[in-house]
């Protein structure tokens, strides 16, 4: 019987877990130092994919249309959000090289004084997150700007970084535009 009068069924537990597995074993191999290969985890994730599709096509019955549907319908899915982090990695690369992340350490440390500085990180971060919509622009820009700032006050890394993170994923979660709060209802 060849695969295209198969008709496509739901995987046994053992035929799912055969690409996961071997992506982990992928993964482990190409990212742990016992190994010594120190590559990518780009390679093994697509070797992950190529794995389950050809489980789709040889035990499970799909052709390749159906696997190649499957994969536009998910990605389509989640193209707001992919938008979304395109945008983001554009802004962060605009605020370094247009030079805003060191004035923002500059004028952090003629503002911001060592007793009010926790608190003022984690509401600045809160409300730049609000306001692009991302934790992780306002971590790779206004963050970055602010470790500098704690450097200079003498506040400690680990402190300084919590009040970074506490602010954006606050004000990440808080705003309409966030990316990670428009795709859970997207994927639902």
């Amino acid at each position: 019987m060849s695969s295209k009068t198969k008709k496509p069924r739901e995987a046994k537990l053992w035929e799912a877990l055969i690409p996961v597995v071997g992506t982990i074993a992928l993964l482990m191999y190409s990212v742990l130092p016992v190994f010594k290969v120190h590559q990518s985890v780009h390679i093994p994730l697509v070797f992950g994919t190529l794995l389950a599709s050809i489980v789709a096509i040889t035990r499970l019955g799909y052709s390749w249309q159906d696997i190649e549907e499957g994969i536009i319908s998910s990605i389509s899915g989640t193209m707001q959000a992919i938008i979304i982090l395109a945008i983001i990695g554009m802004i962060i690369g605009t605020w370094i090289l247009g030079g805003i992340v060191p004035t923002l350490i500059y004028y952090g440390l003629k503002i911001l004084s060592p007793s009010i500085f926790l608190v003022a990180t984690c509401l600045l971060c809160c409300v730049v997150s609000l306001a692009t919509g991302s934790s992780w622009t306002t971590a790779g820009t206004v963050g970055i700007a602010l470790m500098g700032v704690a450097a200079g006050l003498g506040i400690p890394a680990p402190m300084a970084a919590g009040a970074i993170i506490s602010g954006a994923y606050f004000g990440d979660k808080m705003s309409p535009l966030s990316d990670t709060t428009n795709l859970a209802p997207a994927m639902a």
